[in-house]
């Protein structure tokens, strides 16, 4: 990703990687808690992670409840100590400065920030602290001077957006499938160019629906009303499979595939969504196009316990396996071998995946 589009892309909540649940999933459809509280049990005397959350914090079935499956592993591996802070919608910039000051004033040796909204801030706390390595998920540098303690997390979207557009292909019969994007960037265009791809490629003549429910406003991540409305409106159309790159919206959109009824599926993001939904939706979530947000957090705390800190731009890819698809309930074992197979293109490069529409 060019840092013009990094920077073009900077308002936008970024979605999340692959989630920690435990036991059968939230039955409700609420918000559930996201494990034990590990940073109030931690008293080892390994590193000091600080770790803050984009808005939603924990509990949110998806980003930062895999930020925080990355932190628990690295914490109990690393015999490391934590401490959490969490972003509120619409706060300013200095709020998430001090947030990142204060973990770095109070010990903290390897400090995340979870998600784009960081890199500005991080870009200006670093330098005052240039013992402390930080990290930001999915984050750029916003200037052209390198910060020498500080890691840009991010992601191949399209590689794992292509595997579940193979999926979404040869799963459908009406020869029609959709994709509903949260916001209409650079950041989600990247899910859309992989994911029709995928689907191209299965399936030469499918066609494919494309709806986002903003063209800019970040209400589109935190808006199910309008997930469903996108995605009703894509199975109106006669599309069967529907893929969202929504975040919190998506849940509308598995709502809708529920009620498009039998043979109609809808697929999830950034966490393996089947293992929170309603026992309603279950039965409706074809995949989810897994990032693996856990595996980033996870190999930064590892490199900074190992003294040798990751810095400057680190992409998780299929290779590195930092994205992928899953596999819960079933749906997509008749063809996983078909969307291996593409998999494995995608490695060694014979696939080369568009990361634009």
């Amino acid at each position: 990703m060019t840092k013009l589009s990094a920077v073009a892309c900077v308002a936008a909540l970024t979605l999340a990687g692959c989630g920690s649940s435990e036991g059968d999933g939230n039955k409700s459809g609420d918000k559930p808690a996201a494990g034990k509280d590990v940073c109030k049990s931690a008293d080892g005397d390994g590193p000091k992670i600080g770790l803050a959350y984009d808005v939603g914090g924990r509990g949110d079935q998806s980003f930062n409840d895999s930020a925080y499956a990355g932190l628990e592993k690295a914490v109990e591996e690393f015999d490391a100590t934590c401490v959490e802070g969490e972003a509120t919608d619409g706060e300013a910039e200095s709020a998430r400065e001090d947030r990142l000051r204060n973990f770095a004033e109070n010990g903290a040796t390897a400090v995340i920030g979870v998600g784009f909204a960081y890199s500005e801030s991080v870009n200006k706390v670093a330098p005052d602290f240039p013992e402390v390595n930080f990290g930001v998920i999915d984050g750029f540098d916003p200037d052209k001077e390198a910060n020498d303690n500080v890691a840009y997390l991010g992601f191949a979207e399209e590689q794992g957006s292509f595997l579940v557009g193979v999926a979404a292909a040869e799963k459908s019969k009406s020869g029609t499938i959709g994709f509903v994007g949260g916001v209409n960037n650079d950041l989600i265009k990247k899910f859309e160019a992989g994911y029709v791809a995928g689907a191209k490629a299965a399936k030469p003549d499918i066609k494919v629906e494309v709806a986002y429910i903003q063209e800019s406003d970040l209400k589109g991540f935190g808006d199910p009303a309008g997930g469903k409305a996108a995605a009703t409106g894509e199975f109106d159309k006669g599309a069967d499979v529907v893929y969202h790159a929504a975040g919190g919206s998506g849940s509308g959109v598995f709502d809708a595939a529920v009620d498009a009824g039998e043979g109609k599926f809808a697929i999830g993001v950034d966490s393996d969504q089947y293992l929170t939904a309603t026992d309603a939706q279950k039965p409706r979530i074809l995949t989810s196009m897994l990032k693996r947000v856990d595996t980033a957090t996870y190999d930064f705390v590892k490199s900074v316990d190992g003294g040798k800190a990751l810095t400057s731009y680190q992409v998780y890819d299929l290779k590195a396996d930092g994205v992928g698809y899953s596999t819960s309930g079933g749906f997509v074992d008749d063809i996983a071998s078909d969307i291996d197979d593409y998999k494995a293109q995608i490695i060694s490069g014979e696939v080369k995946v568009p990361t634009t529409p």
